[in-house]
């Protein structure tokens, strides 16, 4: 059963042992994340210089869950945006947001922004530093 939804920022500190990337590891075996995530986190590991192979070994060794990106989460995500906009959100924040919504579990992230739309978004926003 998932008890939190990562985001790509929480993902990542937990894989590059960044600050808060502590509190993602003890989360880790019973999170979700969105394939959209999954995604971002793979682009910005490459940004960082890991190669297709090096992505793999590190991601596909993890033990959250992906959760296919579908069409009931992109009118999800998508509908999300006029709540989102005044904090500057992106589609892979509210694909985030989205499936935690949709799971009733609180989201986990980096992000200070995401603070400020909680409430209008009904997820439980945690940060995690």
């Amino acid at each position: 059963m998932t008890s939190a939804v990562l985001d790509t920022s929480a993902l990542l500190a937990m894989l590059l042992v960044e600050p808060g990337g502590a509190r993602v590891q003890k989360v880790i075996t019973d999170a979700s994340m969105s394939t959209i995530n999954l995604g971002e986190t793979v682009g910005l590991l490459t940004r960082q210089g890991f190669d297709l192979p090096a992505i793999r070994r590190l991601l596909d060794a993890l033990p959250f869950d992906r959760v296919l990106f579908d069409e009931d989460q992109a009118y999800a995500a998508g509908l999300l945006l006029p709540l989102t906009r005044p904090a500057g959100l992106s589609l892979g924040d509210r694909a985030c947001l989205a499936l935690a919504a949709k799971l009733g579990v609180p989201a986990l992230t980096a992000d200070r922004a995401w603070s400020s739309v909680a409430t209008a978004v009904g997820v439980d926003v945690q940060l995690i530093r």
